[in-house]
């Protein structure tokens, strides 16, 4: 029994050996946020898996004031583990705001770059239970990720929310855009931003679902989103970029995008204003 016992060990220890570190893939944000006047950053709650603790990373930037109270947008990545050209994407997007903070003027960004931590340790699209997270959201599930994420787009009631995806099927950019009309009215142009580095995909049907010019207006039930009662309902999108392009250019991509969002969001807003 000891010998099986030892080799058990030995097989527990080698395979936690060869996972990926999210405190590694996270030090840079948390060096930037230790000397940054915008960047904090604050665990969103702790869970277990496997008897091991972990933690739900959030980063909180805040742009100068606009005047007004700031605009909530929650950036959301890596809830597939597998998929961490989002979580790269969204590192680079705060170093480049931390440089250039006007960008986010008028904005309080919630980033969450890591919400599968035990997927992405292990490269998997599911955690460790052996759940696909991004189809267990507002249908009670009890897993603890999707629990505490719940809880925070619940507590913050967003304007806006934009998930990070990689598609290993697709050979171009293309998105999903739910809640109001406006939705469409960003994410085309932040497609547009994103093609200047990568293809559009212009398939008529994308990942199953039809497609116009690679924005997509259904999607699979369970994703990561709003509150299903929550008004006014915030714009959502999902930014899916193909899994086969450079990763360089993927992160550099995805930046644009979400650097678009945020410029047409607040040119939105500005207008409706003057109204």
């Amino acid at each position: 029994m000891n010998g099986l016992t030892n080799i058990a060990s030995r097989s527990f220890v080698s395979r936690a050996s060869e996972r990926q570190s999210v405190a590694d893939l996270l030090e840079p944000l948390d060096r930037l946020a230790a000397h940054s006047p915008n960047l904090l950053t604050r665990s969103a709650g702790r869970f277990e898996a496997g008897g091991e603790s972990y933690e739900l990373p959030r980063y909180l930037f805040i742009g100068p004031s606009a005047g007004d109270d700031p605009i909530r947008i929650g950036l959301f990545a890596g809830i597939h583990g597998d998929e961490p050209e989002g979580i790269h994407a969204l590192t680079q997007l705060l170093s480049k705001l931390e440089q250039k903070p006007e960008l986010a003027a008028g904005y309080c960004l919630f980033v969450y770059p890591v919400c599968n931590p035990t997927g992405f340790e292990d490269g998997t699209r599911h955690s460790r239970a052996g759940r696909d997270l991004n189809r267990e959201f507002w249908r009670d599930s009890s897993e603890p990720e999707v629990v505490l994420l719940q809880e925070e787009l619940w507590a913050h009631s967003f304007h806006g929310v934009v998930s990070l995806h990689t598609d290993d099927t697709s050979h171009g950019v293309y998105g999903y855009a739910s809640g109001p009309t406006l939705t469409r009215h960003l994410l085309e142009p932040a497609l547009a931003a994103a093609s200047q580095l990568l293809p559009r995909n212009l398939d008529p049907r994308i990942d199953g679902f039809p497609a116009t010019q690679g924005i997509i207006s259904a999607g699979y039930g369970g994703i990561l989103a709003a509150p299903p009662k929550l008004q006014p309902r915030p714009f959502e999108i999902i930014l899916e970029s193909p899994k086969a392009a450079p990763e360089q250019v993927k992160h550099q991509a995805l930046v644009r995008a979400l650097e678009s969002i945020l410029e047409e969001y607040r040119r939105f807003i500005a207008y409706a204003r003057n109204l």
